[in-house]
């Protein structure tokens, strides 16, 4: 079997209802950068990138923990995600697939690769907070981020399968989109590992990794992941996990959002999933600098002030109740919707 390489074009892609093989691209990638407003700029610049001679692309983090930065990556490491997806997501050449991220982004970028190599026919609309609201078309494969999904509930009969990623999804959603008919998956993964690579269904406690993955913990209990397929070195990262088997792990929340509190470490994730379906409000909890606990723990609620009932606390450990509440008008956040908790924090010291 031949090799599938990033020059392939498959007969069955569509870009907006038209087929194009790369000459009529990187045409149609010249006609966006002049024409088009700024997603589909976006889309061009892409496609002239992507149809270069260079072997590879650069791409821009999100920044979630820090400032984002520029990585390079191979195109055929861009292919094999792509094939992995498919391979794990059932998708099949002549899937309708419709692309509502921002293509400045790996997770919209991939979903222009994943057309050319799957054979998907893909529409783009402009990224928005509801991007199926004015859509009269059913689709087979949609990525959103949870925001999206939030804002487009009454409108999921629109996807027969869906994938959410970019930032974490809280339990109140995950509550709303269980039993409905569309099939949702929360993925896992990152710039580095070219989105995703592992996911979950609704209700599932575990992710499943993708083909060619390999999973571990490192002394920290955090996830390290070998995906030579995408990756040429292994990846360290700073999620703490609970490791099922060498095809299944529980995310646990990130090591550098632990709070050291008086000797006990608290992981906000878990304090989190407890408390959402208290606190109607976008929230967090963190740790702020504390004379006598060495970090105190926290509660920042987006939005005016508002008094809060102390029974929502009656789920939480002992430990586990914040010893001070915040209220902040608008949180800072990611162009991924990824709230920026360490800035937020530093300003409440």
């Amino acid at each position: 079997m031949r090799k599938v390489t990033y020059r392939n074009i498959h007969n069955f892609f569509k870009f907006n209802g038209v087929h194009f093989d790369s000459n009529g691209l990187r045409v149609a990638a010249y006609y966006l950068i002049k024409e088009g407003n700024e997603y589909e700029k976006a889309i061009g610049n892409f496609l002239l990138d992507w149809f270069d001679e260079n072997p590879y692309i650069d791409l821009k983090t999100s920044g979630t923990t820090g400032v984002p930065k520029i990585i390079r990556k191979n195109k055929q490491a861009l292919v094999n995600s792509a094939l992995a997806t498919g391979d794990f997501f059932g998708l099949k050449p002549g899937d309708t697939a419709l692309c509502c991220l921002p293509v400045q982004f790996i997770a919209g970028k991939m979903m222009l690769v994943r057309s050319f190599i799957l054979g998907l026919q893909i529409d783009f609309v402009a990224p928005s907070s509801n991007p199926l609201e004015n859509l009269n078309k059913e689709y087979d494969f949609v990525a959103m981020v949870p925001l999206q999904v939030q804002n487009s509930l009454n409108e999921l009969h629109k996807v027969k399968k869906l994938i959410i990623g970019g930032a974490k999804m809280d339990s109140s959603l995950e509550q709303k989109l269980q039993g409905i008919k569309t099939k949702v998956y929360e993925t896992y993964g990152m710039t580095e590992t070219i989105t995703h690579i592992a996911a979950k269904k609704i209700g599932e406690l575990a992710f499943s990794v993708l083909p060619n993955v390999r999973i571990a913990q490192d002394e920290k209990e955090c996830l390290v992941i070998d995906a030579p397929q995408v990756s040429e070195e292994r990846l360290f990262t700073n999620d703490l996990v609970e490791i099922i088997n060498d095809q299944q792990f529980i995310l646990l929340g990130r090591i550098d959002n632990v709070v050291n509190s008086g000797g006990v470490k608290l992981i906000p994730e878990k304090i989190e999933e407890k408390l959402s379906d208290s606190i109607p409000s976008r929230f967090f909890v963190g740790g702020i600098p504390d004379a006598v606990l060495g970090e105190k723990l926290v509660l920042v609620v987006e939005g005016e002030k508002q008094p809060l009932d102390d029974a929502i606390f009656s789920v939480l450990d002992k430990y586990e109740k914040p010893k001070a509440f915040f209220f902040v008008s608008e949180f800072q956040s990611t162009e991924s919707g990824k709230i920026k908790r360490k800035a937020i924090l530093k300003t409440l010291e």
